[in-house]
């Protein structure tokens, strides 16, 4: 496998391959982000998901794959630094208030800066009609969160910092994005790479959890918590690992442009199978996310 993803980069067999990665992502990464906001508290929730996918890694990591190239070791410090941050920050800002009025600040933030990252780090230019692509995604984005701040009747001034947390946590995504995606090609085996930044990458939640644990001690359902990070390690592994394999094989601002569908998919989950309104205001909005993803992908 890891020699047709080497074969393919570059190719539009690899771009078509990245495209269906990233949208898969994209309908994954929602789930998991409800699901770390919705069961437990934010931090508990992500802790269990974690210490699952670490532990669950560590066989394929120390047995299965090659070992890292020794150059490696400094490239996954700093992308568990950034994910460390990325993960502590949402966490904060998910505690703060309403998940559809952070996620698409987060989302859209972390996008804007990746498609700038992408062209000073891997030399990826857009097209003038991308950039109309770019920017339609991006008002979308920022319209939905506009309008479900307007809806939300949560403290006002747990609101502003809610969405200072949130730019700042879709800083970290851009960091995390674009440190992945040098990460992922920098080895000889692409697999290599996502075993062990699973692995790696798995236990800084857990002992933060922990430390507020004892700390508060409040009440932890384990059984619950469990199931939860079962369930919610496999989706996280699979989002994750098929956008950067996405980024392996495909452009970096593309794919991270692609990603941020997931609050498109976020919205249609939400309506079709939780029965939530939608309404005329959040259909336009909605649109203008789809067709922003389309103008992205448009080779004028």
């Amino acid at each position: 496998m890891s020699e047709w993803i080497i074969s393919v980069a570059g190719t539009q067999t690899g771009h078509n391959f990245a495209i269906v990665l990233a949208l898969a992502a994209a309908v994954l990464h929602a789930l998991v982000s409800a699901m770390q906001k919705g069961w437990h508290d934010p931090f508990t929730s992500r802790a269990a998901i974690d210490l699952f996918y670490g532990l669950g890694t560590a066989p394929l990591a120390l047995f299965v794959v090659p070992w890292p190239e020794p150059y490696m070791w400094p490239i996954f410090a700093g992308a568990i630094a950034v994910h460390s941050g990325y993960k502590l920050f949402q966490a904060m800002a998910f505690s703060q208030t309403a998940l559809t009025v952070v996620y698409p600040v987060i989302r859209g933030t972390g996008m804007l800066i990746t498609v700038f990252a992408a062209g000073i780090v891997f030399g990826e230019k857009f097209s003038p009609i991308q950039w109309c692509g770019v920017i339609l995604l991006l008002g979308g984005l920022l319209g939905l969160a506009a309008y479900n701040l307007a809806k939300e009747a949560d403290d006002r001034s747990r609101l502003a910092f809610a969405l200072l947390l949130s730019v700042t946590t879709g800083i970290f995504v851009a960091g995390y994005t674009t440190v992945d995606a040098y990460g992922i090609r920098a080895t000889a085996n692409p697999f290599t790479f996502l075993a062990w930044l699973f692995f790696l990458d798995g236990f800084f939640m857990p002992v933060l959890a922990f430390a507020r644990w004892r700390r508060h001690r409040f009440g932890v359902r384990f059984m619950e918590l469990a199931r939860l990070g079962f369930i919610g390690a496999i989706v996280a592994v699979t989002s994750f690992g098929a956008i950067m394999l996405a980024t392996r094989v495909s452009h970096v601002g593309e794919i991270a442009v692609l990603r941020e569908t997931s609050t498109l998919f976020a919205a249609l989950i939400g309506w079709f199978f939780l029965k939530e309104a939608v309404g005329s205001r959040r259909l336009v909005l909605i649109a203008m996310i789809a067709i922003g993803a389309i103008l992205v992908e448009t080779k004028i």
